[in-house]
């Protein structure tokens, strides 16, 4: 008797690689510049330049959702791509803005722009939510579980910021912006990431109120404690230690160095910071990628965003390294080397 053949299934196939596609962004009309904000609160802009690096932000009009602008970006992916919503299999949303506690943005997303096959959920690792999102994504791609996978990271930081606290008001703006990935044959794509978290220092930078340990009453409302609330020097410290140590790692493991480097995108959230993380990888200004004067710090929306502006203003060409780095409250970090 013949011995059976073992079946041939999913399970058996090798992993694929996993590359970024195409990119999108979007950021709203609304212009707020520092001047503006000597207005609302005790401030100027040589205050605000000569610390964080931001000249001005994008606010999103009232009526403008963060499901909203995650699908403008979501569309600017796909044109780009060139494929329709409907090749989407999965939709994952980082944000700690959602439109509503449920359904999750990605749903909300996944109707506005007709991904009817994708299976959808948001996740909240607050700045580190599209890197996040990016490594599962991978992850679901590289099994083969999924073929197209879109990340978006949206933030409408605006409706959480305290606007009378100077310290924290002149940091945010509002913004989308997204990633297809798929596998493409020949070419290696993410390469590596890390991920990391410290809970032990979550109230240096979180909001409070409006969950089930502080919901918002009448009692409590004039605290105001659904907006930000930051240790701004503790922030400094841990976020560059984590996202240095964390390249470290993550380039050691990918078989790479800092001078392999075609650009290196690191989150957007201050100019010393930024500073501080080139040096310390020993990589010129040119080799870093910033825009956060335009934009302030958009949570999850920053490092997408510039990954989409870098991509379509040819800062980085096929088969370049790059690296993107990111860290947000949790204390959350995340680190992904990829060759385009």
């Amino acid at each position: 008797m013949n011995k059976q053949q073992p079946r041939t299934t999913r399970l058996h196939k090798p992993k694929r690689t996993v590359s970024v596609i195409a990119t999108g962004s979007y950021v709203p009309h609304k212009v707020l510049t520092n001047a503006d904000l000597e207005k609302l609160v005790d401030t100027n802009d040589e205050w605000i330049t000569t610390r964080t690096g931001i000249k001005e932000r994008r606010i999103a009009a009232p009526e403008e959702t963060t499901s909203n602008m995650a699908a403008k970006a979501a569309q600017a992916a796909l044109d780009q791509a060139g494929i329709s919503a409907e090749e989407i299999d999965m939709i994952i949303v980082g944000t700690v803005t959602p439109d509503m506690q449920f359904p999750n943005t990605a749903c909300l997303v996944q109707n506005q722009i007709g991904a009817k096959h994708a299976i959808c959920f948001d996740l909240s690792a607050a700045c580190s939510g599209f890197l996040y999102g990016i490594e599962i994504a991978q992850q679901f791609i590289s099994s083969r579980s999924c073929d197209t996978v879109l990340v978006i990271g949206a933030d409408k930081l605006s409706t959480i910021v305290d606007w009378t606290d100077r310290n924290t008001c002149v940091l945010f703006g509002d913004g989308a912006g997204a990633a297809i990935l798929r596998h493409r044959p020949g070419s290696h794509g993410i390469i590596h990431t890390t991920l990391g978290a410290n809970g032990d220092y979550a109230e240096i930078l979180h909001m409070p109120g409006g969950g089930s340990k502080l919901p918002l009453t009448k009692e409590n409302i004039e605290a105001r404690p659904n907006t930000i609330k930051m240790n701004g020097k503790d922030v400094y410290k841990h976020a560059v230690t984590a996202m240095v140590s964390a390249a470290h790692q993550t380039l050691e493991t990918a078989g790479l160095t800092a001078k392999d480097l075609a650009c290196v995108i690191p989150h957007q959230a201050n100019l010393r910071i930024i500073d501080a993380i080139g040096s310390r990888l020993g990589l010129g200004q040119d080799k870093v990628f910033v825009n956060l004067q335009n934009y302030g710090n958009t949570s999850a929306a920053a490092v997408a965003i510039a990954l989409d502006e870098a991509n379509r203003t040819g800062r980085m060409k096929k088969d370049d390294y790059i690296l993107l780095v990111v860290f947000g409250g949790g204390l959350t970090w995340a680190c992904s080397a990829i060759q385009w």
